[in-house]
């Protein structure tokens, strides 16, 4: 049942050094205010680099060849070699732990290579098979993507991403069919698209770049067979790692490349590059709860020793209470209410106000920056609990000294000193 008379009490011990206890609720407000600063930080970063690689599948991996380094069955070390479209079947039928298998390759960059009437704009251009959409994820604003028939007709036909389009149709009317020239070819547009996530792959993010299916864009290179870059991803469940080690395996086998060379085959595996990054935020959480517990624990000290002060000087009141029946319990939860009031009136408007800072940041700050490293930096709802859970284990230790020291004052020595 609330203590109406307990509460007024409270009230009035507090109040009776505003001063003191401005400051000492000030050191417990900025302790709270800067852990949930922290926090918000740290989760802005974790956030900012999922949004980044949210949009392509974290099981996936890039492959493309080097010089051999290791001389092996009569060819000398430092060789040429290169992956053949008749590998594409040989890796799906030998390595069944393949989901999806892209080949890409890429066009020389000339200035004004993208032409459209009167327009004309610098982009990458990339050849991809109809999977590449499961591996790097897209939206597509207009039409459809590159399906098997264009791989298998070698057709000239497009999908623009969307800053290709923006520059291509100022007025923005739809491109479906349209006529464009990629160096020098004409293409038909059939899509426009733009990718989920940050990441640049072959330096351009896939709204500045121009896609075209794979064997057309080969043939227009005069490339033969030849396949630069391998973008594959592993079925759920299984590490792409052990996928990426097949495909080595297979393909040093294949090429006559001695199994223990190293640097023959390149390899971006983005499954331990996002491992990598998940260890590293977790360490980044325990750093963030070490130096924000640290400060809020300068400020719950101050208010121990505030109360410790607050005893010794009513210990002549204790006495008195002590004297006329007051109970052990009573006094302590009274001492103890009382660090926890001023503990709680200042570390929630403190969480609050760190929670509304890290809005303000958000919404007119960094919102407003491009390629930012932070995205959406708030703390969650259960962290909030665990802050104000905290906050008050915190307010009721920190009375606990004060509370027993209070105890052991004998009501007849309270009484007599002035």
């Amino acid at each position: 049942m609330l203590d109406l008379d307990r509460i007024e009490e409270i009230w009035v011990t507090i109040g009776q050094n505003k001063l003191r206890s401005f400051l000492t609720a000030f050191g417990v407000l900025w302790g709270i205010y800067t852990l949930t600063l922290m926090m918000g930080t740290g989760n802005g970063l974790k956030r900012g680099f999922v949004h980044g690689i949210g949009g392509f599948a974290t099981n996936s991996c890039f492959l493309g060849t080097s010089q051999t380094s290791i001389a092996y069955k009569g060819f000398q070390k430092g060789r040429e070699w290169n992956i053949h479209n008749r590998d594409l079947k040989i890796l799906t039928d030998s390595i069944p732990e393949i989901e999806f298998l892209s080949p890409i390759t890429g066009a020389p960059l000339y200035i004004n290579n993208v032409v459209f009437k009167e327009r004309a704009g610098s982009f990458l251009i990339r050849g991809v098979y109809p999977n590449y959409a499961e591996i790097e994820q897209q939206h597509l604003v207009y039409g459809r993507f590159i399906n098997d028939l264009d791989i298998d007709q070698r057709r000239k036909v497009c999908v623009i991403g969307t800053k290709v389009y923006e520059e291509m149709f100022p007025s923005r009317e739809n491109p479906i069919g349209q006529e464009i020239r990629i160096n020098g070819i004409s293409y038909q547009v059939m899509g426009v698209t733009y990718g989920i996530s940050d990441i640049s792959v072959g330096g351009a993010k896939l709204e500045e770049v121009v896609l075209i299916p794979f064997t057309t864009l080969q043939q227009i290179n005069n490339q033969g067979d030849i396949i630069p870059t391998l973008a594959v991803t592993s079925k759920k469940q299984i590490p792409v790692s052990r996928v990426e080690e097949r495909i080595k395996e297979v393909l040093k086998e294949l090429n006559q490349i001695h199994p223990d060379d190293l640097k023959a085959v390149w390899s971006i595996n983005l499954e331990e590059e996002f491992n990598l990054f998940t260890n590293l935020f977790a360490g980044i959480d325990i750093l963030i709860w070490i130096i924000g517990s640290g400060t809020l624990i300068a400020g719950i000290v101050g208010v121990c020793n505030i109360m410790l002060v607050t005893v010794r000087e009513r210990t002549r009141e204790i006495g008195i209470r002590r004297a006329i029946g007051a109970t052990p319990r009573t006094i302590i939860s009274q001492i103890m209410m009382e660090s926890l009031v001023l503990t709680s009136i200042a570390g929630i408007p403190g969480l609050c106000l760190g929670v509304y800072t890290l809005f303000l940041a958000d919404k007119y700050w960094l919102q407003n920056l491009d390629n930012v490293f932070f995205y959406k930096p708030m703390i969650t709802f259960e962290s909030a609990i665990v802050s104000i859970v905290i906050l008050m284990i915190s307010g009721l230790l920190a009375g606990s000294v004060p509370a027993s020291r209070a105890l052991r004052i004998k009501a007849i020595d309270a009484i007599r000193e002035e």
